[in-house]
C-alpha cells in the first residue's frame, strides 16, 4: 500500500482503503481502522465494518466534515484512538482529515510542542491548514499566548 503515511509507530493514515487493503493491513500488524467520512460521501465503502472485522481489525467511524472543525467530533475521533489497539490506520476520502487527527493524537500522546507539530506535519506531508488540525492547533497555542 503505497498511499499510506506512517505518522508514529501508532498512527498511520491513508485515503479511502479497499477490500484488499483491510486485508493487507491486518497482515501487516495493524489492529485497528478508524474511517473519518461520512456514509453520505462519494465512494464510501458501506460495509467497510464488516470487512474490516472479518480479517480480525477493530473498527470505528466517526464522520468529520471535510471543510469545517468540529471539536466535539474531533474529541470524540481522539477519544476512540485512545481506546482503539494500535496499531491504527486512520483514513478519510484523500488523507487530509485523517492526517490531521493522527497528528492531534500524536501530539497529545507524545506532549509535541507546537514546533515539532510543523516539524512532523511538513517531515510527512500532513497540511496545517486540514480544519480539524487548525482549530486544535489553535486551541493548543494560540489561545494560551493570548
Amino acid at each position: 500500500m503505497t498511499h499510506v503515511k506512517k505518522v508514529s509507530d501508532d498512527f498511520s493514515v491513508a485515503g479511502q482503503i479497499s477490500s484488499e487493503e483491510l486485508k493487507e493491513l491486518a497482515s501487516q500488524g495493524f489492529k485497528s481502522v478508524l474511517n473519518l467520512r461520512s456514509p453520505d460521501e462519494k465512494d464510501f465503502l458501506n460495509d467497510e465494518q464488516k470487512q474490516a472485522e472479518a480479517v480480525g481489525l477493530e473498527y470505528v467511524n466517526v464522520p468529520l466534515n471535510p471543510k469545517e472543525a468540529n471539536q466535539q467530533l474531533t474529541r470524540e475521533a481522539i477519544l476512540e484512538i485512545d481506546n482503539l489497539p494500535q496499531p491504527i490506520l486512520i483514513h478519510c476520502a484523500g488523507g487530509a482529515r485523517a492526517g490531521g487527527i493522527a497528528l492531534i493524537a500524536d501530539a497529545i500522546k507524545a506532549g509535541l510542542t507546537y514546533e515539532e507539530i510543523v516539524q512532523k506535519a511538513n517531515a510527512v506531508g500532513i497540511n496545517l491548514e486540514q480544519p480539524h488540525l487548525k482549530q486544535f492547533l489553535l486551541e493548543k497555542f494560540v489561545a494560551r499566548q493570548s
